[in-house]
């Protein structure tokens, strides 16, 4: 393993283990949400990302990692909603939610690698603001695109905009550590 694949993959750890977690507490509740709502949800959490970073603090005691962590969690619930269109059960067992984010995941990683090659880690020359505002432009791509109930002409979707954000909030995520490793 290269080292973005073992940092990308200690992120994904953290945040399915939180993911997995809160399924403990809250079972699987968000799945009365359309995705619609879910991707107000990613949003929000984007938004305030913004917010702090253009005011340089917030008054909530929680900063940018755990909203990148809920973005992407919300991401693969979205994606999970995705696949399930044919299903009007709320609940999901533990053993197939568990294996239904390792296959999202799985297929975001796959699209991480193939973009990363041809990209050539251009991410990690980006600043963590500017891929704040990249994750707000495809949500308002992915807002636009449910608009007009997923119809497209030359985009590529819903679900390629989702796993996009992951890897940028992910991105995110190993710039925000090495930045607190070097202070």
């Amino acid at each position: 393993m290269n080292q973005t694949e073992i940092e990308y993959r200690h992120i994904i750890k953290i945040c399915q283990d939180l993911f997995e977690k809160k399924n403990k507490d809250y079972g699987t509740s968000w799945r009365i949400l359309r995705l619609p709502s879910i991707t107000d949800q990613i949003f929000i959490k984007a938004q305030r990302i913004r917010t702090i970073q253009e005011k340089g603090f917030s008054k909530v005691d929680e900063g940018e990692v755990p909203e990148f962590i809920g973005i992407i969690n919300y991401c693969i619930m979205a994606l999970i909603q995705q696949k399930l269109t044919d299903s009007t059960s709320i609940e999901i067992p533990f053993n197939e939610l568990h294996e239904l984010y390792n296959q999202e995941i799985d297929e975001v990683i796959e699209l991480l690698f193939n973009k990363n090659h041809d990209y050539g880690e251009a991410w990690r020359d980006m600043r963590v603001s500017s891929m704040t505002d990249i994750i707000l432009m495809k949500l308002f791509r992915i807002k636009q695109i449910e608009d007009n109930q997923g119809k497209t002409i030359v985009s590529e979707g819903i679900k390629s905009g989702y796993q996009d954000i992951i890897n940028y909030a992910v991105f995110c995520l190993i710039k925000l550590g090495q930045a607190q490793s070097q202070q």
